[in-house]
């Protein structure tokens, strides 16, 4: 069973963090889950990873602000810039010494970029290897949800427009009945070719868990986000970035760009999966952390094939 603790950050909100593996293992693993998500995502993860690599490792999954079992967020702390500083809370937190992997699915991508960003000299002495699932250094510039220009226009100005309303709505969470009449949509939107009753349901009760203030309010720093030139700056860590060719949030010119930028970080791009990459391809991603935390480690030994895993 994992170790459950909450973190208090400076401004008052309280991070629900779970910590599996022993405390005196040679490197730390976090695990940043998604927006409107939580670390349920993980979950195959969390248990293939020390599978993987055969030996001991410590991971840290934790809601964001606004998300699961973390507190609310306020209007104001509902940036990217914000959950960098979050992240750098939690991990001088629970892991102040020794190499640490940051690991992020779509906003927990984004949000390790904020951390590089805005902690560069605690990324430049702490962080040993970097995996982006299913995120965009971006924006929402290559958004357009697999749809015609047009179409794909109308929908970013409804999306905009509903966003502006759910910012205003307080510690307010998603009615359950309401939840299951957008199940269909939630499944069109998030996963590609194959999906199954269980991770949809996961999927759907993670929604159903996040404030719709954070739904709202976090949309215009997503947007506005622009973060190549940060990760260009990185240098020559282990990395990897893996993208379905079916997502329609962060599809594959997402990936190829963060790859471009990072000369070390190996693409890979899963036929006929979505954005749910951690529940669709649970033994790519799995393989993609093992491969980065053995390159962190300075193992040598070859890294798997991702594509055939």
């Amino acid at each position: 069973m994992p170790e459950r603790i909450a973190v208090r950050l400076p401004d008052g909100v309280r991070l629900h963090v779970e910590i599996n593996g022993p405390d005196d293992a040679p490197i730390t693993v976090f695990l940043l889950h998604g927006w409107t998500l939580d670390t349920r995502t993980w979950h195959r993860q969390l248990t293939g990873l020390p599978e993987a690599l055969g030996s001991a490792v410590r991971i840290v999954a934790y809601d964001a602000r606004g998300h699961g079992r973390s507190d609310n967020t306020s209007r104001g702390g509902a940036t990217l810039a914000q959950l960098g500083d979050d992240l750098a809370e939690v991990i001088s937190t629970v892991a102040p010494t020794g190499p640490i992997v940051l690991a992020g699915h779509s906003l927990g991508g984004m949000t390790i970029m904020e951390f590089a960003h805005g902690h560069p000299m605690t990324f430049a002495t702490r962080v040993a290897g970097l995996v982006f699932i299913s995120t965009t250094a971006e924006g929402h510039s290559h958004t357009v949800y697999g749809l015609p220009p047009r179409v794909a226009g109308l929908i970013r100005l409804v999306e905009t427009t509903g966003a502006g309303i759910l910012a205003r709505s307080g510690s307010w969470r998603v009615h359950r009945y309401l939840l299951r009449a957008l199940a269909p949509s939630l499944r069109w939107l998030l996963f590609g070719d194959r999906c199954t009753p269980e991770d949809l349901i996961l999927t759907t009760a993670a929604v159903a868990r996040v404030q719709l203030l954070a739904i709202g309010a976090f949309r215009s720093s997503v947007g506005e986000q622009r973060r190549l030139a940060t990760l260009a700056a990185l240098g020559d860590l282990p990395a990897a970035a893996l993208v379905g060719d079916r997502d329609r949030l962060t599809p594959p010119p997402c990936a190829e760009s963060i790859a471009g930028a990072l000369p070390d970080a190996e693409l890979t791009v899963c036929p006929g999966a979505g954005h749910m990459l951690m529940l669709e391809r649970p033994a790519i991603v799995t393989a993609a952390l093992a491969a980065v935390t053995r390159a962190a480690l300075g193992d040598s030994q070859d890294a798997p094939d991702l594509q055939a895993a």
